[in-house]
């Protein structure tokens, strides 16, 4: 039953400057062996809200990807007086082409060295798009917590 009091929200804008603030994330990956397997990537955030990490195509998570594109990741949060985080859940793709040539243009202007990573061998780029996004700010009163979903991230777009 609604109490016909608003929904907290936070604006597009502020999430996204959030999320691009932050270069390093934990992301988690189902493994083949019922399990799940983290990891610390660097991350680049584009408009859309997608997410963009190159990995070498021999790591845990590449292989994990390739059986089931579905990720998960924990942004910010991990130091003192950082109870800001977002919770990130989405689907996994590696573009090609054009599309790709996009996207580490992107991924190169938070992570200039990427692009010294070009040689080497077996690397490989990326994208998360979004389908569950949970913003929870835990340094106000009352505390801050949005969960974006469905239409609420096509809105994002």
């Amino acid at each position: 039953m609604s109490s016909g009091a608003p929904v907290p929200a936070i604006s597009r804008t502020a999430l996204l400057e959030f999320l691009q603030r932050h270069r390093l994330a934990v992301q988690a990956t189902r493994a083949e062996a019922a399990g799940v397997q983290a990891a610390v990537v660097g991350i680049a955030v584009t408009r859309d809200f997608e997410l963009i990490f190159d990995t070498l195509a021999s790591t845990r998570k590449a292989d994990n990807l390739r059986r089931d594109p579905r990720i998960a990741f924990v942004i910010g949060g991990v130091g003192e007086g950082e109870e800001e985080t977002v919770q990130y859940e989405g689907v996994a793709d590696s573009p090609t082409g054009p599309e790709l040539e996009s996207l580490q243009a992107r991924y190169f202007e938070t992570f200039p060295d990427g692009r010294e990573r070009l040689t080497w061998p077996g690397i490989t780029y990326v994208r998360v798009r979004p389908r569950w996004i949970r913003y929870s700010n835990y340094r106000v009163t009352p505390p801050l917590i949005v969960e974006l979903t469905g239409a609420e991230l096509a809105e994002l777009r």
